[in-house]
């Protein structure tokens, strides 16, 4: 039976869904929760529309479920839509986020799925590193003191690990943006036919949040 990667095309998800991959798992879905509500404490909301390309090019079907974005509510959302769905599994990008993974592994558990996390606690150095090895992945959204809107389009390769670092060692922010920091968009992954393009991008900013809106998507 096939499998469904949970995913808002961020690069923790598409290196989770590699991964999956790499071991023989059948990932037959993308799919993606569209929260209505941009604070959703589950689901990311920025640049969602790159990930029914991200489908096309990597020769996957693209599942979407609309939610409100209410905090638990979104996750009956979620429930509904993967029971739906006729598989043995879920793979989920979750590196450390306890809030996440636990609603996530009750889910898999009240459908009776395997729920693989190939991410799960991994050293947030390796991650990024692996993910620069592997992935074109460009930060989107940066929502933490110490990273503005300079970071953002930034791919993560040796430069931006080593920015991120110099923040995270005085501001205590998460390395690998797992509690919010920031947001990630991946053009590009070794199943993929092809790299993601856009052609337009604009940044939108409030005092505390800096957003990279990219339209477009091919």
């Amino acid at each position: 039976m096939s499998w469904a990667a949970l995913t808002s095309g961020g690069k923790d998800s598409i290196l989770s869904c590699q991964k999956a991959i790499d071991s023989g798992k059948d990932v037959e879905y993308l799919v993606t929760a569209r929260p209505k509500n941009r604070d959703s404490y589950m689901f990311h909301s920025a640049n969602l529309d790159v990930v029914p390309v991200i489908a096309k090019v990597a020769g996957k079907k693209y599942v979407e479920i609309p939610t409100e974005g209410n905090k638990e509510e979104e996750l009956a959302d979620l429930e509904a839509g993967l029971a739906a769905l006729d598989i043995e599994g879920v793979i989920a990008g979750a590196v450390a986020s306890e809030y996440q993974a636990e609603r996530v592994r009750k889910i898999t558990d009240n459908l009776g799925l395997e729920l693989f996390t190939p991410l799960w606690h991994m050293d947030t150095g390796l991650l990024l590193e692996e993910v620069a090895l592997r992935l074109d992945a460009r930060i989107i959204v940066t929502a933490a003191e110490g990273l503005d809107a300079s970071f953002l389009g930034a791919r993560f390769d040796e430069a931006l690990i080593h920015r991120l670092k110099r923040v995270a060692a005085t501001r205590r922010i998460n390395l690998a943006g797992e509690g919010g920091e920031y947001e990630s968009i991946t053009l590009n992954a070794p199943f993929y036919s092809r790299p993601i393009t856009y052609v337009s991008a604009q940044v939108h900013s409030t005092h505390d949040r800096h957003e990279l809106v990219l339209g477009g998507f091919a």
